[in-house]
């Protein structure tokens, strides 16, 4: 796996899929090896190979939803629609269980780039998008919905969902415009593809990977970023150099790379002149080391002419214009680079720093944005990377419609000065460090949070001091620097996060609650929804029995379209009432969470427990028809359910209804042996005469069981239970019945059966 790796990183990818077959071959079942695999077989075109190796890696990890989205990808490439959209489903379904809404949205949109039409991926599009607070994106996806609504003749609801689209923002001039259609019956567009949702690309590479994977690099982290970037395009030039030599030294026409390859590799445009590339590429690099950066940019510049087109190029090339004060063509050039990981950062920087320098602020203020966000990804691991990317979306929307300039150059300023300068990971780290720790599973704040703030550079300062007399133990100080820091951001949340932290260890439990309550609510309002439940949840942690805060924890799970993890806390706050012997409040409060588990068409599993625990309630009420009806709803549910079943059988039982109990025993015991369940039925049966000694049925139901199963002994102990039951109830012809099945079954001693028969007779 380690050569493979080697192999992979130098883009020896023929090599690479040799050793990671050759590890997939000794463990067959390695889902590293397989995946590896398939990433190598899909870098070499061999699209089938991918594919089988990525659904064998499905079917052994069946709640990861990766194996499928990469599935998806590459029948989408070989244009089998059908398949791409069950597989991108799948992959959508995984990621909603596991609660990644950024994961579902890729997935739908894959769905709707292949099928424009799918109705179900638009609406769920919809929803995730008016979820995350991205309000824009949902109100394209639900304008799309009415316009499919309209197509298929349900008016009504068109018009519905289009005044909802409309409420979300009602100044929004697409929403009007669709909203004047609908209501004057005029068709709406329907969707296209390129319509609805942003587009995916087949197997993108995130963006931050490469920037992560550069730290490893002494020699690189020591520069700065658009000098690491030059050095790594300087790098990959002379590589292509040495690789377009030994072309020309093969004796084949084209060499080693054939037309097709270079063009698919992304390195050259259809069309290139290889000589006349390896001429002005060779004379680049030789000029670029003796300073002449004119004359080196203008020979990488005829390189590109010439068919040269790649990332590495066009970084260098707006490097050497920017030098030679050719600016606006230095944009152009890192606008073709940025969207390759290795430049996309300094490219990002470079082109934030000329708007910025041209006055251009709110331009720069998003492009200087866009770099924090892959400097603030490199410094995590990849799932807290991916987790970062919605906050950055939400953040650089709220920016850009901030129209306060000088707020936006001071945050360009603030950026670029944490970013452009050596070893610029260690200052993300550090400035990383001074943000509030987040609650394990939950995504990671971003780094924007505090160069936002007009005074950044004196709040990591004092966030620092902070946290350092925190460690110290010096609790009471750390509150004091809290308090001086406001003054510097009195609007930065994470700041009142830690003050309310340290009150909490100071004993200021209430105080911190309200100031915790105070921020969810804040971030409610400006629809940063994910963050205000951390802070409900955080308050729950602290305080378990507060109800008032559990409700509003809920309202803001079940807004994100969390339902699971809603009912899980309907669950809880129910057993919170139950706790303070308030059953009324407890029922009341499972009867919310079935509502919800029963609407948003859940697993089973869901609505059987909150079932459970009401029918406890109403047993421990004493209230039995009522748990009865509760237990006939999970007989027709789950009719696998033993508890319900007893429980049918017992209150029955104790109602009186000994008819109903009986039936209800038979139907049980017929579902028992339709499942084939011989042992189930045995030990539902011994439990229930158990409970119930005088339960004739029971005893008789027994006796039979045994009887087909040829236990002889065992069935004439269970008549003889169904006899002495029937003779001390004075049902004489009933206890004979039972005498008569025991002499049927040939006893050793059948005179003492054969006596009590005759006193029965008399």
């Amino acid at each position: 796996m380690n050569q493979g790796h080697s192999a992979a990183w130098e883009g020896d990818w023929e090599k690479a899929a040799k050793h990671y077959t050759r590890a997939q071959t000794e463990f067959p079942d390695n889902v590293s090896a397989l995946m590896s695999v398939a990433q190598a077989q899909f870098e070499l075109g061999n699209l089938e190979k991918a594919l089988s190796s990525y659904q064998q890696v499905s079917q052994l990890t069946m709640q990861d939803p990766l194996p499928l989205e990469k599935a998806a990808q590459i029948f989408a490439i070989q244009e089998q629609v059908e398949q791409a959209v069950d597989y991108s489903s799948r992959a959508a379904a995984l990621h909603v269980k596991a609660k990644d809404a950024e994961g579902a949205i890729n997935s739908w949109a894959l769905i709707i780039s292949l099928e424009p039409e799918n109705f179900t991926a638009h609406k769920r599009l919809a929803t995730a998008y008016e979820g995350l607070g991205q309000i824009q994106q949902a109100i394209t996806e639900y304008i799309a919905v009415a316009s499919l609504l309209q197509n298929t003749g349900k008016l009504e609801e068109a018009q519905q969902v289009g005044k909802h689209a409309l409420k979300l923002d009602p100044n929004n001039e697409e929403a009007l415009n669709a909203n004047e259609q609908l209501n004057s019956f005029q068709s709406l567009p329907v969707p296209s593809r390129g319509g609805g949702a942003s587009g995916l690309l087949p197997m993108q590479k995130p963006q931050a990977t490469q920037a992560r994977t550069n730290s490893s690099n002494p020699e690189l982290e020591a520069l700065n970023p658009q000098e690491e970037a030059s050095q790594i395009a300087l790098t990959t030039l002379a590589n292509m150099l040495f690789e377009l030599t030994a072309s020309k030294e093969e004796s084949q026409p084209g060499g080693i790379r054939s037309i097709a390859k270079v063009v698919a590799d992304g390195i050259m445009s259809r069309g290139f002149n290889e000589n006349k590339i390896f001429q002005h590429l060779k004379k680049a690099i030789e000029l670029h080391g003796q300073k002449n950066f004119k004359q080196a940019a203008q020979e990488i510049e005829q390189a590109v002419k010439s068919g040269l087109d790649h990332p590495a190029a066009h970084f260098e090339l707006g490097v050497l214009r920017a030098q030679i004060e050719r600016h606006e063509s230095a944009q152009r050039s890192f606008q073709r680079a940025v969207k390759h990981p290795d430049f996309a950062m300094a490219s990002r920087l470079l082109i934030a720093k000329y708007l910025h320098d041209q006055k251009r602020i709110p331009e720069a203020a998003t492009e200087y944005l866009q770099a924090l966000k892959l400097a603030d990804s490199a410094v995590l691991n990849e799932e807290e990377a991916s987790a970062l990317t919605g906050e950055y979306e939400l953040i650089i929307e709220s920016q850009s419609l901030n129209e306060n300039v000088k707020e936006l150059d001071q945050l360009c300023s603030n950026i670029q000065l944490l970013l452009a300068r050596p070893k610029w990971r260690k200052a993300v780290e550090e400035a990383r460090s001074q943000l509030p720790s987040t609650r394990k599973g939950t995504k990671p704040l971003p780094l924007a949070d505090v160069l936002t703030q007009a005074n950044s550079g004196n709040l990591v300062d004092a966030l620092s001091n902070v946290n350092q007399l925190a460690r110290d133990g010096n609790y009471r100080s750390a509150l004091e620097e809290t308090y001086l820091a406001m003054e510097t951001a009195p609007n930065y949340l994470p700041l009142h996060i830690n003050m309310a932290e340290l009150m909490l260890v100071g004993g200021k439990t209430t105080t911190a609650i309200e100031k915790l309550a105070t921020v969810a609510r804040v971030y409610s309002s400006r629809g940063e929804g994910e963050r205000a439940t951390q802070m409900y949840e955080r308050i729950v942690d602290v305080s378990p029995m507060n109800t008032e805060v559990r409700e509003l924890l809920i309202d803001q799970i079940t807004a994100q379209g969390n339902f699971e993890e809603a009912i899980a806390e309907y669950i809880k706050m129910a057993d919170v009432y139950y706790r303070l012997a308030q059953l009324e409040m407890a029922k009341s409060t499972y009867e919310m969470a079935l509502n919800l588990a029963q609407d948003s068409d859940l697993d089973l599993e869901w609505t059987t427990q909150i079932l459970h625990q009401m029918a406890d309630i109403d047993l421990q009420r004493l209230d039995w028809r009522k748990a009865l009806g509760v237990y006939e709803q999970l007989r027709s549910l789950v009719p696998s359910d033993e508890i319900a079943r007893r429980n049918l059988v017992q209150l029955n039982l104790r109602l009186g209804e000994e008819t109903v109990a009986n039936a209800e025993l038979d139907n049980y015991l017929k579902h028992l042996q339709e499942q084939s369940e011989e042992n189930a039925t045995e030990a539902f049966l011994n439990w229930l005469t158990t409970e119930n000694p005088d339960y004739v049925m029971a005893h008789r139901r027994l006796a039979e069981h045994y009887q087909s199963k040829g236990e002889t002994n065992n069935a004439i102990s269970a008549w003889e239970s169904v006899g002495d039951i029937l003779a001390k109830k004075g049902d004489r012809e009933g206890a004979k019945v039972a005498v008569r099945a025991i002499l049927s079954l040939s006893p050793p001693n059948p005179e003492p059966y054969q006596k009590l028969l005759q006193e029965l007779s008399k």
